[in-house]
């Protein structure tokens, strides 16, 4: 290389977005590049932690980051009685705050964006967000410099009349629940929507059409979806500018799985509700107790509720924290909420998956993974503990998902969607 460029990634500020984010960052180091991001306050010191430096934009009334990190954790928790519902009946309660509170992060980033922007002097700018960041389009069209939309939830976030609509649940094949989910969907954010083009119109930026809030990037467009599970479209992507990453997978801790009290040479589980939807205690104790009742082991992550176990089963270890990848790897099958990290990362190791969503596109998620044999959809309560057990007990004998799942992990693996990433972003400063 010629020269080393300066690459800002800005992720969403949820785990998700910004682990996958610190996957393409490791490659991109690797090839010689310096790597940045651009941070709500409440993610500080993630990236940090593994090694890259940070620069922080304020996306809400400024707060101390551990009085953010309890906001949406407040958030979340005061919608679990939610989490029961169907997609659709989500719309009015938590799909429409959440776009509301989506579009304020890029009102207020407005404010702070522009002089970081000035300050890190990125040579390309990759963003992994739902929502469009003036700034970042202005800057980059000023200083002739291109910015890179990254896509790691669900393929579906970007439409094709013939996919299920993004956060819906649908069925590949099921039209009436599309039009019937993208009409309600429609008239519950046109209040905010229209606020966003309000703002955008301050920005001179173009109005979007109700409903969308962010644009492909002109450049380059990054998705996590791998080949095995992705869509049939009406109207495929252009090659060029779409490319499919098949999988994101970051290098993290080694861990070693300890001993339990018992069960050792047993099938292990790893139950995951992300970060914040450890929260939901009571699901995760119910489902702590089927499994004690079967000849496995299972690693459970509780994220910050450790006190709330008071007694835990012998087949069973809690902790609040694991690296993810590192464990997934090991286990024989994975139970969790439908993140697309949690989803990749099981298909890339070739490990089974019961899927129980609760929000966003953990419902899109687990619809494809029942649809396409790599999995099982579950609803997260309405359930009886013989059904966990057969679904569990399928996942660690079924011939034919594992065959299934063994070919989806050998391309996936083939291809290194870190590195092809890291390779695309490279091409394109040079």
């Amino acid at each position: 290389m010629s020269k080393q460029k300066i690459i800002a990634l800005f992720p969403e500020a949820a785990y998700g977005p910004a682990l996958n984010s610190v996957g393409i960052a490791q490659a991109c180091e690797k090839m010689g590049h310096k790597v940045v991001f651009l941070t709500d306050p409440g993610m500080s010191g993630l990236y940090k932690g593994y090694g890259f430096d940070e620069y922080p934009v304020n996306m809400s009334e400024p707060m101390e980051p551990e009085e953010m990190a309890r906001y949406w954790q407040d958030f979340i928790n005061g919608h679990i009685p939610n989490f029961n519902l169907t997609p659709y009946e989500q719309i009015d309660n938590y799909v429409k705050e959440c776009w509301e509170a989506i579009v304020e992060t890029s009102i207020w980033a407005e404010k702070d964006l522009p002089g970081v922007l000035d300050k890190v002097k990125p040579d390309l700018v990759c963003i992994d967000n739902v929502i469009l960041f003036p700034a970042i389009k202005r800057y980059c069209n000023e200083n002739n410099k291109a910015w890179v939309r990254i896509i790691s939830c669900s393929e579906n976030e970007i439409p094709d009349p013939d996919i299920p609509p993004h956060l819906s649940g649908c069925g590949e094949n099921d039209k009436e629940c599309f039009e019937k989910f993208d009409n309600r969907f429609l008239k519950a954010v046109g209040p905010c929507h229209e606020k966003f083009n309000n703002f955008l119109k301050g920005c001179d930026e173009e109005p979007y059409p109700l409903g969308q809030f962010f644009e492909a990037s002109p450049h380059l467009n990054l998705l996590l979806y791998p080949e095995p599970v992705k869509f049939k479209r009406r109207n495929p992507l252009d090659p060029v500018r779409f490319q499919y990453l098949e999988g994101c997978v970051r290098q993290d801790e080694i861990y070693e799985i300890p001993r339990f009290k018992i069960n050792n040479d047993k099938p292990v589980l790893y139950v995951s509700f992300g970060s914040l939807g450890s929260g939901d205690t009571d699901l995760l104790k119910r489902i702590m107790n089927t499994v004690s009742q079967m000849p496995v082991r299972a690693l459970f992550n509780v994220g910050d509720y450790q006190d709330a176990y008071e007694s835990v089963p012998d087949n069973v270890l809690i902790s609040s924290w694991y690296p993810q990848p590192s464990v997934i790897q090991q286990v024989d099958a994975v139970i969790h909420h439908g993140g697309n990290n949690s989803f990749t990362e099981c298909l890339y190791f070739g490990k089974p998956a019961i899927i129980m969503p609760y929000v966003w596109d953990g419902h899109d998620n687990a619809t494809r993974v029942d649809e396409t044999g790599h999995g099982f959809h579950m609803h997260r309560s309405n359930w009886k503990d013989e059904e966990l057990k057969n679904k569990i007990d399928r996942m660690l004998n079924n011939e034919a998902m594992k065959k299934k799942l063994s070919a989806t992990s050998a391309h996936m693996q083939k291809q290194d969607g870190t590195v092809k990433a890291a390779k695309l972003l490279n091409e394109f400063i040079f």
